[in-house]
């Protein structure tokens, strides 16, 4: 019998030993009026001769992390996932059946603690047990006491027992909350409008990704979990809603990687009257708002670099960022206009080792020189603007140039964290970049945006001068928390099946 079997039957044994006392092994409830964080925030200043004369009586509960004994002096550590403080333990001072339990007690498992508090010789701040109530057995041992849970792949598969052990884990879901009431306070603020959409649509619309499928066996018919909820948002503003957002799941059938979780979180939102000029500007506001309330200032560390997030950030045209890259690689003058021709923009991209596919067209092959050359060096937040029209089936073209839409990706820590535009409007154009999707498709690209014709109607009805963005609220925490994958801010990231 292994060690591990060994103390889980050891537990077991205590559980029947529980049961023989006539605890209630699994009670329904009990009465706590402080939690342990309360009280070590509320007196950990305070010195022996003050507690002494206060008495303070408490009642909490926590989690056993520690347990050791001397002679008639035991000792527990308790835990609320926020703060430990240490109760003491003598059979002196508890009722016999309280004692009783006390010996039946394992590391991990639950309890309730009354007692007043005070200092112990070694000044720590320590609960005196006048009772203690049993709350739950830990059948199966936790980790290593000294050094909590450092498997990866077990702190994403038993994302409990991370919590459980590792107090940084939860400090990492903490600010997720908190950038997302921030991100929430911000947009209400502002007279946004949250609205839901559906997750389950017809087509799967609003960018170029795989989908998931489902099917609905009542109408029969096939659904796509939706891979953003872009489309129907805007019909909002067709509907006369000017500034309306949505915190969202989008579902991408797409592969994984420290950046990329097929079930992710954005918030996404529109804006009448205003172009993708005026959502640089918003969304310094916005990332600025809440990187301070969720971490007390604008500099965050991530890796080995500091980031801020004061305004203003950077700026750099995507032509003009892959142009001044390829320059630097071939060691010659890269013009923007050879980037502009598809023979010449596969020939420089062939020079420097990036894949051109059948098919891929000027505008798609300077996007992906930019994504092998620039992406990873953009550190600090970088609005890369003016992307080709080719790759932005959803965005308005300049009017200078039709070749480039008004749009930006906002880069930090050498990913995107936000993608924005200036929505295209006109039916008809809206259309013909749809049917040249659908070329796409025909030729293999499964990413290829599908025909929507009920949205092709909305805009015929008339949408505004419109202005969106999403945010990629996953990546966000990465940077705010510096976590180096996309499922260390997940709870719950999908994981391959294990035997």
């Amino acid at each position: 019998m292994s060690s591990q079997d060994e103390q889980i039957q050891q537990r077991k044994a205590n559980l029947d030993a529980l049961q023989a006392l006539g605890v209630a092994t699994y009670p329904n409830r009990f009465d706590r009026r402080d939690t342990v964080s309360a009280l070590v925030d509320a007196h950990s200043a305070k010195s022996h001769d003050e507690l002494e004369a206060e008495r303070h009586e408490s009642s909490t509960s926590g989690r056993i992390l520690a347990m050791r004994s001397f002679g008639k002096a035991n000792f527990l550590a308790i835990s609320d996932g926020r703060s430990r403080i240490q109760v003491y333990i003598r059979q002196d001072s508890l009722p016999a059946l309280d004692f009783d339990v006390f010996k039946t007690l394992d590391f991990g498992d639950w309890v309730g603690v009354e007692g007043r508090l005070f200092r112990t010789k070694t000044n720590e701040l320590t609960i005196w047990a006048s009772r203690l109530h049993f709350l739950a057995k830990c059948l199966l041992p936790l980790p290593e006491k000294f050094h909590g849970l450092t498997d990866v792949e077990i702190r994403y598969r038993q994302r409990y027992l991370d919590l459980a052990v590792n107090p940084e884990s939860r400090r990492v879901f903490e600010t997720r909350s908190k950038v997302v009431s921030a991100i929430r306070e911000f947009m209400t603020a502002r007279q946004y409008l949250e609205v839901e959409t559906p997750m389950m649509q017809p087509i799967a619309g609003g960018a170029l990704a795989r989908p998931f499928t489902t099917h609905h066996n009542t109408l029969d018919m096939d659904l796509y979990l939706r891979i953003a909820p872009e489309l129907y948002l805007k019909r909002l503003t067709v509907g006369g809603l000017e500034r309306v957002f949505e915190i969202n799941r989008n579902f991408r059938n797409e592969g994984i990687s420290t950046q990329h979780n097929p079930e992710f979180t954005m918030m996404e939102f529109y804006q009448a009257y205003s172009d993708y000029q005026d959502l640089m500007i918003f969304t310094e506001e916005l990332f600025s708002h809440v990187a301070h309330k969720a971490t007390g200032g604008t500099e965050v560390i991530y890796g080995e670099q500091q980031i801020s997030f004061a305004a203003p950030f950077a700026r750099l045209s995507l032509r003009e960022g892959a142009r001044e890259a390829a320059s630097r690689a071939l060691g010659r003058e890269v013009h923007l206009d050879e980037l502009k021709v598809g023979d010449s923009a596969a020939a420089i991209a062939t020079a420097l080792g990036v894949e051109v596919l059948p098919g891929h067209g000027a505008g798609k092959i300077a996007a992906s020189i930019f994504e092998a050359r620039c992406e990873h060096r953009l550190i600090q937040p970088t609005f890369v603007y003016d992307f080709p029209t080719e790759i932005s089936p959803l965005s308005k073209q300049r009017a200078d140039d039709p070749d480039t839409v008004e749009r930006f990706e906002l880069y930090v820590a050498g990913f995107e964290v936000a993608n924005a535009f200036s929505e295209l409007n006109d039916p008809v154009e809206q259309r013909r970049r749809f049917e040249d999707q659908l070329k796409d498709r025909a030729s293999g690209d499964l990413e290829a945006h599908q025909m929507d014709e009920d949205y092709i109607r909305a805009l015929e009805y008339g949408l505004p001068p419109t202005a969106g963005e999403g945010v990629g609220i996953d990546r966000l925490v990465m940077v705010l928390t510096n976590s180096p994958s996309i499922r260390d801010v997940i709870l719950f990231p999908l994981m391959r099946k294990r035997d």
